[in-house]
């Protein structure tokens, strides 16, 4: 069986003969600019139909809102004012002096000139994806194993296995993978129109099955980079081995703090959390729950040892009840 919870390197445990480097992304949110080419790169290499009839949301300048079956990556829009800015250096610099994260030698906190005045306003941009977590709730609770582990320990769905059951769905703690829906808008008589224009929608493969993103796996088995690292022209989404990524961005986050952004940190990074830690690793400016993330993710699974032990003890319990009652009324 393997492991359910804590440090493991998840392609070793999944059997693999061949064990990849582990891959994995490490998104830089703070030198995101929003321009979405992550997300058109991704839906025109996975072959992914668009999200709804291309409206502005009122509460952003998005048209997609979250991740979904059809939306493998999404940049978020998040506005902030000079409160809630101080807020998030205030919550960042309590970390520091916990002394999370550190990478090397402690370096002197930076003087009071050289902390950069907090701005009146600010956006929070970041491009969101699965974190193809060492633990993966979706995995583990897949009846059919539509949901593999590859080589290189990410996490990929087969669409022709998958059954649509949707169980997957509520495994996931990040809320990312989903069942694709038709989305078709319908004209008056009932009927959906199909298309490429406002109003049209192109047909939508896969409906009814579950999807997400694969870490283009396609592209990882020809050593391909992919589809939305290779094309972010800020770097923000930078690929490679998990290893070499997560100390890359404690480093990034130290080079913040030096600065005096005390409000950078890292989300994903800890091997200890509820998930064993994720391969995509975020570096964030504010609260994970400002980027609509869970605070302290933790696969369902992860506690099925100590249940079976409980449901152990409890039948236990009950034949050594009914065993005294039966003696009990024998005599």
């Amino acid at each position: 069986m393997p492991q359910l919870s804590g440090p493991t390197d998840p392609a070793a445990d999944a059997r693999w003969p061949d064990v990849k480097p582990r891959k994995g992304f490490f998104t830089d949110t703070s030198i995101c600019i929003g321009c979405k080419a992550c997300e058109v790169a991704c839906k025109e290499w996975n072959h992914n139909p668009r999200d709804g009839d291309l409206e502005l949301l009122g509460s952003s300048y998005d048209n997609t809102g979250a991740l979904g079956a059809s939306t493998w990556r999404h940049v978020a829009f998040i506005e902030q004012g000079r409160e809630r800015i101080e807020q998030a250096q205030e919550s960042g610099r309590a970390l520091v002096d916990l002394g999370m994260p550190r990478v090397g030698a402690p370096k002197p906190a930076p003087k009071p000139a050289d902390i950069p005045d907090t701005p009146e306003f600010r956006w929070l941009m970041s491009s969101d994806v699965c974190k193809h977590c060492t633990h993966a709730g979706c995995l583990d609770v897949c009846p059919t194993g539509a949901l593999f582990r590859t080589e290189h320990g990410t996490v990929v769905v087969q669409a022709d296995v998958c059954n649509g059951c949707g169980t997957c769905v509520a495994g996931c703690p990040f809320g990312v993978i989903e069942r694709r829906r038709d989305g078709t808008p319908k004209t008056k008589d009932g009927e959906p129109k199909h298309g490429e224009r406002k109003g049209e929608q192109p047909e939508v493969p896969n409906l009814g099955v579950a999807q997400k993103c694969t870490l283009c796996y396609d592209r990882l088995i020809d050593d391909q980079t992919p589809a939305c690292a290779q094309t972010c022209p800020t770097t923000s989404i930078k690929y490679g081995d998990h290893a070499d990524l997560v100390a890359l961005a404690r480093e990034r986050v130290a080079e913040l703090h030096n600065e005096g952004r005390t409000e950078a940190r890292l989300y994903g990074a800890n091997e200890l959390d509820g998930v064993g830690g994720t391969g995509s690793v975020f570096l964030l400016l504010d609260e994970p729950e400002v980027y609509g993330l869970p605070p302290d993710p933790r696969v369902p699974t992860a506690d099925l040892p100590r249940m079976y032990r409980l449901a152990g003890l409890a039948a236990g319990g009950m034949v050594a009840a009914a065993v005294l009652s039966f003696l009990g009324g024998r005599s």
